[in-house]
């Protein structure tokens, strides 16, 4: 099991940047694919970005590639989320979280399904 806490959220005007960070508890990390999520009021939960558990292979929603950039740091058992020239349309809350990939896939987890283990999220406003 993992515990995951979500920091780095906050206001930002429109072309600002933020970096998340999210912080994983256990020994366990490297077993895990990560990803970043947000969800803003009244629409679904989408994913953002994701990762593999080496950080060796990363995939991005069409609305943020170019600006957004996921990382992790295992030795600190530490997922980040980079963002750059933030849109209004960013605003949402954003969470991290962990699952387990398919056998011999890209190690990526592509399905909110697949993701097991939640952070509590952290607000990102973007003011224009």
């Amino acid at each position: 099991q993992v515990q995951l806490v979500e920091s780095g959220g906050g206001l930002v005007q429109a072309g600002g940047s933020l970096r998340l960070s999210c912080a994983a508890s256990g020994r366990t990390f490297t077993s895990y694919a990560m990803g970043w999520f947000r969800q803003a009021p009244g629409k679904e939960r989408e994913l953002v970005a994701a990762i593999n558990w080496s950080g060796g292979n990363t995939d991005y929603a069409d609305s943020v590639k170019g600006r957004f950039t996921i990382s992790r740091d295992n030795a600190k058992n530490t997922v980040y989320l980079q963002m750059n020239s933030l849109k209004p349309e960013d605003t949402a809350v954003y969470f991290c979280a962990a699952g387990f990939p398919t056998p011999f896939g890209t190690g990526l987890v592509a399905n909110i399904l697949g993701y097991k283990y939640w952070g509590q999220g952290t607000q990102v406003t973007v003011s224009s």
